[in-house]
């Protein structure tokens, strides 16, 4: 019995996998399996926590010296898409002036994840207005 249900767990993986692989590129599902930047800032210098219109909530810390984004933290409780979204924008910000990182654009999100599919256009979206919530804290 134990064996049956390993080769069906093992089928449906193959499924998911090979079916996501048709609906995302080798980058997003590179940044949505291995996140960079995940977690919170102790003390953060600005904290900014959105939900979306789908109810994939993100929420953004980050560091701030000499006017540059130093260190840049998400979490999120969304889809694939949102989490690659929350690790694109954060890798985007860090070193950037406040005033540049303000000035991402959901476009360049998608640029670094070739692309989303129509229904995932939403995730970039989330995550620029969440790096841009954080400047109601303490910028």
């Amino acid at each position: 019995m134990t064996e049956e249900f390993d080769d069906l767990i093992n089928e449906l993986e193959t499924a998911i996998l090979k079916e996501e692989k048709e609906l995302y590129s080798e980058r997003t599902l590179e940044e949505a399996y291995n996140p960079k930047n995940v977690g919170m800032l102790e003390d953060p210098d600005g904290c900014g926590r959105i939900t979306g219109s789908c109810g994939d909530t993100i929420q953004i810390h980050i560091k701030v010296a000499d006017g540059k984004i130093v260190d840049c933290k998400f979490i999120t409780d969304g889809c694939g898409p949102s989490t690659a979204s929350g690790s694109a924008v954060t890798e985007m910000a860090k070193g950037k002036t406040i005033e540049d990182a303000l000035m991402i654009e959901a476009n360049a999100i998608l640029a670094v994840l070739d692309g989303l599919p129509e229904e995932s256009i939403h995730c970039p979206v989330l995550a620029v207005n969440t790096l841009r919530a954080c400047r109601e804290i303490k910028w």
